[in-house]
């Protein structure tokens, strides 16, 4: 496998980003960064903090420079944080340094996978349905905006998913695929 592939996974909170990022970075030998981890690092500390401490636009000025610092590696596969297409530098550097794969989910299956994790500030409301809502309609045009490939996520098995990606990719030429029919 070429490492001069980036991969870069765009979608919302509970799309599945880092799963199925931990897997297909596997299956096509690329390194696994998890932005979100990545600001965690940097910070020494959680999100829920620098949200409560920065509010969002310090967290939003920490994860810019992240992906900016991120997007200029090579041979990496990149989870993404569901807001980081908010800022037009974001997509920009995403969309013009490597390949970006849109994990789209439902409302209802962010809740699903969301319900119980409270490392998601901007879900600590009384209606979290209405804020997942209201963030899809703003982000998804951004998401569609900047995909190379836009895969549905609902009620499927992350392999599954990560099959269809590494198809999609080469059916696209953007990675070899000796046989195809591996990924079917």
């Amino acid at each position: 496998m070429s490492h001069t592939l980036n991969l870069y996974l765009v979608g919302p909170m509970g799309a599945g980003k880092s799963t199925i990022g931990r897997l297909l970075s596997s299956e096509l030998e690329l390194k696994f960064i998890d932005s979100d981890r990545e600001i965690e690092q940097r910070c020494g500390t959680n999100i829920p903090w620098i949200f409560d401490k920065e509010g969002e636009v310090g967290f939003r000025a920490r994860e810019e420079s992240a992906i900016d610092d991120l997007t200029q590696q090579s041979g990496i596969l990149l989870a993404t944080g569901g807001g980081v297409v908010m800022r037009q530098v974001n997509r920009t550097h995403l969309a013009t340094r490597g390949t970006v794969v849109y994990l789209r989910t439902s409302v209802e299956q962010q809740l699903a996978r969301t319900s119980r994790d409270k490392n998601r500030p901007l879900l600590q409301t009384e209606n979290p349905k209405a804020v997942l809502e209201n963030l899809f309609s703003m982000r998804d045009p951004l998401y569609q905006e900047i995909a190379d490939i836009v895969i549905q996520t609902d009620q499927r098995n992350p392999k599954n998913v990560v099959n269809e990606i590494m198809r999609r990719l080469a059916e696209s030429n953007i990675i070899d695929a000796n046989d195809e029919d591996t990924y079917s």
